[in-house]
């Protein structure tokens, strides 16, 4: 009999787990025509029956304030119906939310606990985050190996952040024994992956020779990467370099440029390079430095000289 009545819920809960797929995926079409608020009329009813999909979607649309005005209280609401289901983002989300302390106290012990239920469904943010936790001690005793560990199980797996913080670990030797060659590596592969801080300190490492032999060509291929990505250090060695000529021939109009824009990030030091400059160079050239500085800045780095 038992099997029976499970036989025939079962037989009953398929055509609406049916139709609830195709209305919700109707909901995901408005949504990516852009018409946010006809897909939150059509998830909304399918959330409160208890959609998990529908859920997470209503979720973060108040979290993003697309279709409504932003609201994390209710994005909370709806992350937390879906994370009591067990669907990973929502969890993620949750810890995002409670370590920013978005419309909530910041709770670094309750971030923890939704990254942890995330991690263990193999959401690659998650792990790292509780990576940095332990580096940091938020909500959790301090402790540089476990961070590693964490830092190392989203690493692995692709995370560009996780690597990048995997070859800190092991640049300044936290939780590892130092290893400037581990750290080359794991740098290069958040690197190639565009991540502008990593990206720095591989060029920063090729620059001074520390895991690899010194090449100033090879690091002045990862500055101007890191540079045109917005990272303010990397703009400022690059136009070092030009000033110096090391790694590409010595070109004082695109070392002004790059300083100028170091500067303009908020790096004063570029400042007491920039006024030696203006001793050695004529106002002409000055003038086409800030004319390059000003379309390079204007097209988010996309319209630089090489």
């Amino acid at each position: 009999m038992k099997k029976l009545l499970l036989l025939l819920t079962l037989l009953l809960w398929l055509p609406l787990a049916q139709a609830n797929e195709a209305e919700y995926q109707r909901g995901y079409e408005a949504y990516k025509s852009g018409d946010y608020k006809a897909a939150i009329a059509i998830w909304q009813p399918l959330a409160e029956q208890g959609d998990v999909d529908a859920q997470f979607s209503l979720g973060s649309r108040y979290y993003n304030g697309e279709g409504v005005p932003k609201n994390y209280g209710e994005a909370i609401k709806w992350f937390e119906k879906a994370a009591n289901q067990g669907d990973a983002s929502a969890q993620h989300n949750l810890g995002v939310i409670y370590e920013r302390g978005q419309d909530v106290p910041q709770n670094y012990g309750e971030a923890l606990k939704w990254y942890g239920k995330a991690a263990t469904q193999g959401i690659l943010k998650s792990q790292n985050n509780i990576g940095w936790f332990y580096q940091n001690g938020y909500g959790v005793s301090q402790d540089s190996a476990e961070a590693v560990k964490w830092y190392r199980k989203a690493a692995t797996k692709g995370n560009a952040v996780a690597q990048h913080n995997l070859g800190e670990m092991y640049y300044t030797g936290q939780g590892v024994p130092q290893n400037y060659g581990e750290a080359v590596k794991w740098y290069g592969k958040a690197a190639t992956r565009g991540h502008a801080d990593a990206q720095f300190n591989l060029g920063h490492m090729y620059d001074k020779g520390q895991g690899v032999s010194q090449d100033s060509a090879e690091a002045v291929k990862w500055y101007r990467k890191a540079a045109t990505r917005g990272n303010t250090e990397a703009q400022y060695y690059l136009g070092t370099m030009y000033v110096q000529g090391q790694g590409v021939p010595q070109h004082y109009i695109y070392s002004y440029m790059w300083l100028s824009l170091a500067k303009a990030n908020g790096l004063e030091e570029a400042q007491k390079v920039i006024e030696l400059l203006t001793e050695v160079i004529p106002s002409e050239d000055i003038a086409e430095a800030q004319t390059l500085a000003q379309k390079c800045w204007d097209s988010s780095y996309q319209n630089c000289p090489e």
